[in-house]
């Protein structure tokens, strides 16, 4: 039996086969590295870059601590960011679908506070969330981490960049000292360390997969004037073609300018920054991952909540400042062991913002004129789906199948023609081919979903 399968864990069956009907064949190497250690109850100092399957690491092994008829708080798992803590929410739910009744709760900011006390007050098994929602819920005392068993810092290195050290250790402080700590972290700078010594009990320390594989993410740099970059970009994209791209931008007047000049262009591009409502920033992710948006342009905040496992290319509008955020950026395509492009414009005058990446990847940095890129004239197709909003979800107890039943059923849509379905709470998303999009709509809007009606819109 080989070390790389699930069987050769100490895992029970039911999430053996549970492993198996969600298609997890074989460990990655930061799982066979880290979960022998964390089954075992030790505490871990973890590097690897995202999209390494970390998150399994550690559901995999809180799930196993927990005792399913005790409804308070056994595990907390906190993130960087709002939208890394729902996909760790999202994954750990369907990690513990081997047993009964295991509630994940996500606690983040940006979203009213007081459903957030309704869920509490049933009760969780599973806290993830923000450190400064956390808190918040401590300060009400609407949240009790005395029974915590194991507490997760994932992608601490981001917390720290954001300044969460002291909500942090405000945090833990509140925990059992006898709990197991597992700290994940894409890059070690020396205040990683630091947390480790303060929060963790002799822990084990494992690097995985520190930097890029240079034979995975293809890594490309043009040189322009900085009055060039959009009409580089658009050069950039047009010769590539890329099936869907994440555009990183700096600032977020930025990304709102690079947006308007993308769609001016024809170019169906959608913008994600920190200015936007939570629930928009959801829809323009969920539109993004049923591929009916193409391009996403976004400030660093999608460069660490951004989960898809097949992104085809990333472009750098402009370069980081910092060596590290790049490095994350990057970390989007090119995952799951299938082929990435990173595409990095920049002016002569950030030449060494160009040096510092090639010495810490420690490779060479070729750059590359944009009159070096031929022009092509074929533009980019428009998005393959359209996404509709159905105002009914998860809390509706509306489930994928109740969709694709009303689709295909009813409705007679082909059901090639149905894409990517996602449940939230409160609304279902559903993409539709761009020539079916219309009857899907229509039908949808005067049917009924599980024997009920619900509002449908477009996105």
């Amino acid at each position: 039996m080989s070390d790389l399968t699930f069987a050769s864990l100490p895992l029970p069956a039911p999430q053996l086969r549970n492993l198996e009907r969600l298609g997890y064949r074989a460990m990655t190497p930061i799982q066979a590295a880290t979960l022998p250690a964390a089954l075992a109850g030790s505490d871990l100092i973890a590097q690897a870059k995202t999209g390494s399957g970390k998150t399994a690491a550690f559901a995999l092994a809180l799930l196993t601590r927990l005792n399913p008829r005790d409804f308070g708080a056994q595990a907390l798992v906190l993130c960087p960011t709002r939208e890394l803590a729902s996909q760790v929410s999202a994954e750990i739910r369907r990690l513990a679908r081997y047993q009964q009744n295991i509630k994940v709760v996500t606690l983040c900011g940006g979203q009213s506070i007081g459903p957030q006390i309704g869920s509490l007050e049933h009760g969780a098994h599973v806290i993830v969330g923000t450190p400064g929602r956390i808190k918040d819920h401590l300060r009400k005392q609407t949240l009790n981490l005395e029974r915590i068993c194991t507490l997760v810092l994932d992608e601490a290195d981001r917390m720290l960049e954001m300044g969460f050290m002291e909500d942090i250790e405000t945090i833990v402080a509140t925990t059992p000292t006898t709990r197991q700590t597992l700290l994940f972290s894409a890059t070690y700078p020396q205040n990683i360390q630091q947390l480790s010594a303060r929060f963790q009990n002799a822990p084990q320390r494992v690097t995985v997969e520190a930097l890029h594989d240079e034979q995975q993410i293809d890594e490309r740099f043009f040189v322009c004037d900085k009055g060039e970059r959009l009409s580089g970009l658009t050069r950039l994209l047009s010769h590539f073609h890329p099936g869907a791209a994440v555009v990183f931008c700096n600032t977020r007047e930025w990304v709102r300018e690079v947006c308007a000049a993308l769609n001016a262009g024809g170019i169906t591009a959608c913008e994600l920054h920190g200015d936007m409502e939570q629930r928009d920033r959801d829809q323009v992710l969920v539109q993004f991952k049923h591929r009916s948006c193409r391009i996403l342009v976004a400030t660093d905040v999608a460069a660490r909540g951004l989960d898809i496992d097949d992104l085809p290319a990333v472009i750098n509008f402009e370069l980081p400042r910092n060596v590290e955020v790049y490095v994350h950026r990057i970390g989007r395509t090119g995952r799951a062991g299938k082929k990435g492009l990173a595409l990095s414009l920049f002016a002569e005058s950030q030449i060494h913002r160009l040096r510092a990446i090639g010495d810490y990847q420690q490779r060479d940095t070729a750059l590359e004129t944009l009159q070096e890129v031929p022009q092509s004239n074929q533009p980019l197709a428009p998005p393959e789906y359209i996404t509709l909003c159905i105002q009914g979800g998860r809390k509706d107890k509306v489930r994928p199948g109740d969709i694709l039943g009303a689709l295909t059923g009813e409705a007679g849509i082909n059901g090639q023609a149905v894409g990517k379905i996602t449940v939230a709470d409160n609304a279902s998303y559903v993409a539709i081919a761009r020539d079916s999009a219309d009857d899907a709509l229509g039908q949808l809007r005067n049917g009924r979903i599980k024997g009920r009606k619900f509002k449908v819109r477009r996105l």
